[in-house]
């Protein structure tokens, strides 16, 4: 089953995840706000790490230009937490460990690497405006220089 994917004007879909510390953290906190939410396969892997520290090293630019940074994985919370640690990541990495959220937002599916096919996180980008709706949509991002793209389709 395919979900359909989400486009720009479409309402964000809401949840509630825990954190790397174990809080529960939703979208809906965020009302009022930008916040770019990013997809991706697991803590600690060479590609998420440098995505992950790309978002660190940007984040005074994305809160300057009023956006909030929310990562998602499968993960665990205790392995986010040592992700966290080790990378010194400031902004929170959240657990989706049932994919529901994943799923919520095509970023869960099938993935084809080197001619196998297999159902993975699909690495994905979104900024919800501060209605809750999708102001962007991006699939299928590349872990190197996305950060770098995003800031630059924001005008940031």
């Amino acid at each position: 089953m395919t979900e359909q994917r989400l486009s720009p004007g479409d309402n964000a879909p809401d949840f509630t995840l825990p954190d790397h510390e174990g809080n529960d953290v939703s979208l809906s906190d965020f009302r009022g706000k930008s916040v770019v939410v990013y997809f991706y396969p697991s803590a600690g892997t060479p590609g998420c790490t440098k995505q992950a520290c790309d978002f660190r090293d940007s984040l005074a630019q994305l809160n300057d230009a009023g956006y909030q940074v929310l990562g998602i994985s499968p993960d665990k919370p205790a392995k986010l937490a040592k992700f966290v640690e080790a990378e010194g990541l400031t902004f929170p990495l959240l657990a989706d460990t049932e994919k529901t959220v994943l799923q919520a937002y095509s970023a869960f599916g099938e993935k084809k690497n080197y001619g196998k096919v297999y159902e993975g996180v699909i690495r994905s980008t979104f900024v919800v405006d501060g209605d809750g709706k999708i102001a962007v949509a991006q699939y299928n991002v590349k872990a190197t220089g996305h950060v770098a793209k995003l800031l630059r389709d924001l005008e940031i």
